[in-house]
């Protein structure tokens, strides 16, 4: 019988936990006026994002995020923002975790995240940044390797948009939820918003089109002022 070699197996194992986590996460735990607080965290594409709001009325508290990897049972995160302790941008956090059918436990805290979807089913997972607009039918780029970035990070249902400054460590806003991709259309249930926590409950509904890998994002604000947004993978 043929042995297949050790490094094919370290590397699919390392695929096989990769794609284990995966996904969105969540857990709960009473603060001290004693109402839940809700703990998101997405897992796509090599980077993440972990969010604490009020399950209540969706008031948002802190997050933080940046990349990952997974190796074995060590999840390693390199942290990009973090709205309640800045100084940790920069900084690589290893965690041993145990992940066990829809559980992933972190060792180091004993906290156990429940999975609440594996990437699917919408079609737009990944962590995207933004690259461009267009206004009045001209379209204008940035340069996505810059400090400052807006990115949106999405699991199978779930999303999270971010603003934030690398080079100053500077936290800027984030709104996040849960969205659908149906038919070419785009839609977003507002769970959490850090700049008005009047959006909460708001569904915005929005088109979307992928071309050449960039996702065109076309509708109208939470203001209601009409946008034409362009989005690229990061990779």
């Amino acid at each position: 019988m043929n042995k297949i070699p050790l490094i094919i197996l370290l590397i699919a194992s390392q695929f096989l936990n990769s794609q284990s986590i995966s996904g969105a996460w969540e857990k709960f735990k009473t603060n001290s006026e004693g109402t839940n607080d809700r703990y998101v965290a997405i897992f796509s594409n090599g980077f993440n994002s972990s969010t604490v709001y009020n399950n209540i009325n969706g008031k948002f508290i802190s997050t933080n995020g940046g990349s990952w990897y997974i190796n074995d049972n060590l999840l390693t995160q390199k942290i990009e923002f973090d709205s309640k302790n800045p100084e940790r941008v920069g900084l690589t956090i290893n965690s041993k975790i145990e992940l066990k059918e829809n559980k992933m436990k972190i060792i180091r805290t004993g906290e156990t995240w429940t999975k609440i979807d594996d990437g699917t089913p919408g079609k737009l997972k990944g962590a995207w940044l933004m690259s461009g607009r267009i206004r009045d039918g001209v379209k204008s780029m940035r340069n996505i390797d810059r400090p400052r970035k807006t990115m949106k990070i999405l699991s199978g249902s779930r999303f999270q948009w971010i603003a934030y400054n690398t080079t100053t460590k500077q936290f800027m806003g984030t709104g996040g939820g849960t969205y659908k991709t149906i038919d070419g259309k785009y839609t977003e249930q507002i769970e959490f918003f850090s700049r008005d926590n009047l959006r909460v409950g708001a569904k915005l509904d929005f088109e979307y089109k992928l071309d050449d890998g960039e996702w065109n994002h076309m509708g109208f604000s939470s203001k209601g002022d009409p946008l034409h947004e362009i989005w690229v993978q990061r990779e």
